[in-house]
């Protein structure tokens, strides 16, 4: 129940009444009011909060080392800072994530919760502005570097969430069977049931998006952390005391952990908004990549009696079609979010070509587009890795069979007894539903050795081929 206690704030419209409790002020109070568009509330999204935090610390830390307040004031915000990043008054921050302006609200909303806790921490009461303003003392100058905050937002998730959950879903040691993920086709063998090394295939492609192992810092956010701090409005740093941007800069860099550099050109690193356009590239090809195994897994896992059945999802819900034990839903549950990443991504992409002159006013839904499309991978990779990757297991007796009567292994007999032979061979088990090895036996074309050796699944993909 709303509370009936309320203190009063005014700003340039006038004075408002302001819930006694709160720890936000005038400026976030209009704008509850004046924006409900999506429904989605910004403290649902704790990292961005967090990263508010350290961005405000920083610029307070360096607005005291360039003689703007005095020590009281910083030990106040730096306080205040402190519990915001430790995840505590995170319901201050209730607004809407599609706002007008470029974030400026949200921005305010954070000013004035850190001020007011602040003035707590110095002995006074909310809304004493005169010892801690808002927009004037506390963190006035960190104005326009919303987007670091939010590239810092696009950095935890994948570094500490994103990353680590397709990795262990991907790179960890699977059970048995569980790198068998390709079918043995009409063609040279995947080597099916022995070992396959086709996920491993799947595991390179997602390294090379996500920046991970061997893969550079291609899809890693973090090198698109340019600090426009001291850039102010629009990046030509009015009011900005000198030495600041740098300041600034240098404590984010240590806050954060993250390799954040001051942009070379503050008026161009304002109103740019490429780094969240290739961020959001990086997170829909992932998507993509992950979603391609899924399609796999589902064809792969399909049957009993009319799918191919070659591999076995580890049983997590009835299947009453199969009457048996099957997870063949989580696939296609953990596709639905990650086909939300194609939306995500468009959006972004015409957010950020909608900038106009120094400012790009479309900047709150490039970061909720972002957070949505990280939400969304991090939990489908995490329901496939826990419900359907651990658990997978072969059905050797289906790989068996394709092996031995796949008619693409004479593929591997051309060098040893020749194009036409084989091509008789292959003729023959079309013409005849035989396989190529019972026909090779038959005819004492090869010895038994020869055969395990040149028609071994695993040396037909180079693994343990004889040298």
């Amino acid at each position: 129940m709303a509370s009936l206690t309320t203190r009063t704030e005014h700003d340039l419209l006038g004075e408002k009444a302001v819930p006694a409790e709160a720890y936000y002020g005038v400026q976030t109070a209009r704008a509850l009011e004046n924006f409900h568009i999506s429904g989605v509330e910004l403290r649902l999204y704790p990292n961005l909060i967090k990263a508010l935090a350290m961005v405000k610390l920083a610029a307070a830390r360096a607005n005291f080392e360039c003689g703007q307040f005095g020590k009281d004031v910083l030990v106040g915000i730096e306080k205040a800072c402190q519990e915001i990043i430790e995840g505590k008054f995170h319901d201050e921050f209730r607004l809407d994530v599609f706002q007008g302006g470029a974030g400026t609200s949200t921005n305010m909303n954070a000013n004035e919760v850190i001020a007011n806790r602040a003035l707590e921490h110095m002995g006074h009461k909310k809304g004493e502005y005169g010892y801690c303003s808002p927009t004037t003392t506390s963190t006035a100058r960190s104005r326009r570097t919303m987007p670091i905050p939010r590239r810092c937002t696009s950095g935890w998730p994948w570094q500490r969430g994103a990353r680590p959950v397709h990795e262990r879903a991907h790179y960890g040691p699977p059970r048995q069977g569980a790198r068998v993920l390709e079918r043995p086709q009409d063609g040279p063998h995947p080597a099916a049931g022995r070992g396959a090394d086709d996920a491993g295939a799947r595991v390179r492609g997602l390294r090379r998006n996500s920046g991970g192992r061997g893969a550079g810092a291609r899809g890693d956010p973090a090198r698109a952390l340019r600090d426009q701090h001291g850039a102010t409005a629009i990046g030509t740093g009015l009011n900005a005391p000198e030495g600041y941007s740098q300041k600034c800069t240098d404590h984010l860099a240590k806050i954060t952990g993250f390799p954040i550099h001051l942009a070379d050109n503050l008026i161009e690193a304002t109103q740019d908004t490429q780094a969240f356009v290739l961020y959001s590239s990086c997170m829909k090809s992932l998507a993509i990549k992950l979603s391609k195994v899924c399609n796999d897994l589902r064809l792969l896992s399909s049957g009993p009696r009319c799918g191919l059945r070659e591999i076995n999802l580890p049983p997590k819900q009835r299947d009453l079609r199969s009457c048996r034990g099957r997870s063949i839903g989580h696939p296609r549950g953990g596709q639905h979010g990650l086909l939300q990443d194609h939306r995500s991504d468009l959006t972004v992409s015409m957010a950020a070509e909608g900038g106009q002159l120094q400012l790009n006013v479309f900047e709150p839904v490039i970061a909720a587009c972002i957070f949505e499309a990280q939400t969304m991978f991090v939990n489908a990779a995490r329901t496939l890795r826990i419900h359907c990757i651990e658990g997978i297991t072969a059905n050797s007796e289906v790989t068996n069979h394709y092996v031995e009567y796949s008619i693409g292994t004479v593929t591997a007999l051309n060098p040893v007894i020749g194009y036409e032979r084989a091509t008789e061979l292959a003729t023959e088990a079309m013409k005849t539903g035989r396989g190529i090895l019972e026909l090779l036996r038959e005819k004492k074309i090869l010895t038994e050795k020869q055969i395990r050796e040149i028609l071994d699944p695993a040396a037909m993909t180079g693994k343990g081929r004889p040298t």
